[in-house]
């Protein structure tokens, strides 16, 4: 029906479209063109994908596995600041991951705090570094998601089921078996298939916890390839492969997940009367007690120790700490030019056939497009030159298809909504989009806007392809600091990369919900 109510003009979506596809297909293009497929797969490059297909379906078995425990005391349980804690289960997501990573050494490294409390009982000393380590920091930034999913499934379950089990007196196994075991088997091969997807494309995690012949994934090889030996044929046959598997991944992602129905009720407010025992309540509250621990020790450790190192800081770090604010800027406003035409246009379409553009950068790896980018620089300019630049689109183009998701409903919504007014007053172009469009999707921009830089700002992908030892952003810098064992000036780092990221989520979207009630 948006179609017929009001028409913003297609051209500058269907440019915007072009240029998005063009980007991407240009980099897919510079990498088979390059791949030395002749030579084919060495040991070490099927070590590595028998190493990322491993991890991946580690990391998936064991966060779905965990999730279901704690999404199900979540949906049982009312307390006080569950709110809260549902709410963290989202931080995660705009961590940047060079800080967790460094958060889960201080908590589970060789001379962590686990570690230590062994050594006391004259236990052997536990490294983290191998597939354990790279599941471990998997299994943290994906069991809040896969918590979060599964809370939403059992939240669907109508309340008048609950109740009716009440009347029944079901057991709490009888009820699990009636009403939650189906929603589950509807829901977790879709959950497990997305976090495999998410892990098969893993390198800041591999970068810092894995490495050695025998923890490397296809992402640390191509970079591994770029780096150490500068073997670009070798890195584009590993990008194809990588190309290959996460695009089967996907559509297989894709397939497994089902429409999920648990009927229809009455939104009555959810009540549980099931599991009122005190044996039930104290498991429950044990369970979300271990997993609130498990995402707050690493947070609070880089905290506590970024603080004493933030005296310990050398000027390199201000200087990258500055280049990532100008990277995420620039991210933010190449998305927004993206962005806002495509939206546009897919709000005025019964078909949302742009929005699969927007997809192609979820099915191609950043560091796949920048190696192909890179290829097709190299012999016309030094790609240090453009590491920034470089960067910031990239992250625009990962962080696209999160953002047509947030910005197409209410857009169609608005155009739904106001079209024969806008139509009937002859408003169009600019006007429109100054008048009505942009002033109500204000909360879903400064959203979008805020969710884009935090990304970019913690992005330790296409960066560390690119960049030179003059020019680097701070996760990068802090990366170095790691490799350099200054581990007390790597904490402050982290801390202020950690202070940044959320600085820039909550000033985007403060800016966003500013008046967003009047």
């Amino acid at each position: 029906m948006a179609d017929r109510a009001v028409a913003l003009s297609g051209k500058t979506g269907l440019f915007a479209a072009a240029l998005v596809a063009g980007l991407i297909l240009a980099a897919l293009v510079a990498v088979f063109t390059a791949a030395d497929v002749g030579a084919g797969l060495g040991p070490a490059d099927w070590a590595a994908v028998r190493f990322t297909a491993t991890q991946a379906v580690w990391s998936a078995v064991l966060s779905v596995l965990l999730a279901v425990p704690v999404a199900r005391a979540l949906a049982r349980r009312r307390f006080w600041g569950r709110g809260a804690l549902i709410t963290l289960l989202g931080a995660p997501f705009i961590l940047p991951v060079i800080v967790a990573v460094l958060g889960l050494l201080t908590v589970f490294g060789r001379s962590g705090v686990l570690n230590q409390f062994g050594a006391a009982l004259g236990l052997p000393p536990v490294s983290i570094y191998g597939l354990h380590g790279v599941v471990l920091a998997h299994v943290f930034f994906n069991l809040p998601l896969a918590t979060r999913l599964l809370l939403q499934g059992w939240q669907g379950i109508p309340s008048e089921r609950f109740r009716l089990a009440g009347q029944l007196q079901m057991t709490p196994r009888a009820l699990f078996l009636a009403l939650e075991w189906p929603m589950l088997r509807q829901v977790l091969p879709g959950v497990a298939a997305l976090i495999f997807v998410i892990c098969l494309t893993s390198f800041a995690v591999a970068l810092t916890l894995g490495g050695g012949p025998r923890a490397t994934t296809i992402e640390l090889a191509i970079y591994q390839a770029f780096r150490f030996d500068f073997d670009l044929g070798r890195a584009a046959l590993l990008s194809v492969v990588q190309l290959v598997l996460a695009g089967a991944a996907a559509v297989a992602a894709l397939w497994l997940i089902p429409p999920i129905s648990m009927g229809g009720g009455l939104d009555r407010p959810l009540r549980r009367w099931d599991a009122l025992g005190g044996g039930q309540r104290v498991l429950d509250g044990g369970v979300i007690t271990v997993a609130a621990l498990f995402l707050l020790l690493p947070l609070g450790a880089v905290v506590l120790r970024g603080l004493v190192g933030l005296g310990q800081l050398p000027p390199s770090v201000w200087q990258a700490t500055l280049n990532s604010i100008l990277v995420a800027g620039l991210s933010v406003m190449v998305l927004a030019a993206l962005a806002l035409p495509m939206a546009g246009w897919i709000a005025t379409r019964r078909r949302g056939g742009v929005e699969a553009i927007g997809l192609m950068g979820l099915a191609a790896s950043p560091l796949m497009i920048g190696t192909g980018w890179f290829i097709l620089i190299n012999p016309v300019l030094d790609p240090a030159r453009l590491s920034l630049p470089v960067t910031a689109l990239v992250n625009a183009l990962m962080a696209l298809p999160f953002v047509l998701r947030i910005l197409v409903p209410r857009l169609r919504e608005t155009l739904q909504d106001y079209g024969p007014l806008t139509q009937t007053l002859g408003m169009n172009g600019w006007a429109l989009w100054r008048l009505l469009v942009l002033p109500r999707l204000r909360p879903q921009l400064g959203f979008a806007a805020g969710l884009t830089g935090a990304l970019s700002v913690g992005d330790l992908g296409v960066i560390a392809l690119f960049a030179d030892q003059d020019r680097a952003t701070l996760p990068l810098q802090m990366y170095r600091l790691m490799g350099a064992y200054r581990m007390e000036a790597a904490a402050g780092a982290a801390l202020l990369l950690l202070i940044l990221a959320l600085a820039v989520f909550f000033i985007c979207d403060k800016w966003g919900r500013w008046h967003a009630d009047a």
